[in-house]
């Protein structure tokens, strides 16, 4: 399957608002302004090397797209987190029942982009952290919000930064986004550098270029074309 629902009817109203006007904005629940998002906690010691980050927000393909355009990140892979080899299929997990998550494997110079900042992208534009088993327009697990931490330093990190935000009171609903574990699986060929390959898809025109432009505008220091 290369192409998904759009279902408008299942979008609030302020919601389809803000994407038919391609405001960027998800949903009535993150931010009006970016200025003011909580910065990510410090990390005591750089590491060297490069670094790999795994995030679940919703379908791949737009997270794919955003973080390609993240100074410091050098490779984005799409594919299937927290659930089995055996079972990481597009066919299978789009059933809702082997546990994945569809995930993004970023490989990123620590150098030049911490892991904290990427997860302050990921939590002001790259989706909603507040959607339970859903991203607009997808519904079900395989569309959660989850963390999946490489390091004991990664989830200390992103423990505190949730806190932060929440305390914060940033969104007008809770954080929902989960720390999890377990392996990354690679998606099928067609998944990866879709966006890229498919520029005039509907589906990530309406609902991940809003999210890339929104991205460029808030942290254009961040933005590589």
């Amino acid at each position: 399957m290369t192409t998904r629902p759009i279902p408008l009817l299942m979008l609030g109203a302020a919601s389809a608002v803000a994407l038919v006007a391609g405001s960027g904005a998800l949903s009535a629940s993150q931010p009006s302004t970016r200025t003011d998002f909580p910065a990510p906690p410090e990390q005591k010691a750089k590491p060297s090397g490069d670094r790999v980050a795994v995030l679940a927000g919703g379908c791949f393909w737009g997270m794919e797209g955003l973080f390609e355009h993240v100074k410091g990140v050098k490779s984005v892979i799409s594919g299937y987190a927290g659930g089995t080899k055996a079972n990481a299929t597009y066919a299978r997990v789009s059933r809702e029942t082997t546990r994945h998550a569809e995930a993004v494997r970023i490989v990123y110079d620590p150098a030049k982009v911490s892991y904290g900042t990427l997860l302050k992208i990921y939590f002001s534009v790259a989706h909603d952290p507040t959607q339970v088993n859903r991203q607009y327009p997808d519904t079900g697990p395989s569309y959660r919000s989850a963390i999946f931490p490489q390091t004991a330093a990664q989830r200390q990190i992103a423990q505190a930064y949730i806190a932060r935000i929440e305390k914060a009171k940033v969104f007008k609903k809770p954080v929902a986004t989960k720390l999890e574990s377990g392996q990354f699986y690679p998606a099928e060929t067609y998944h990866q550098d879709f966006m890229h390959k498919n520029p005039n898809n509907s589906y990530t025109n309406r609902y991940d270029k809003p999210k890339i432009s929104a991205f460029r505008k808030a942290y254009p220091d961040l933005y590589k074309s």
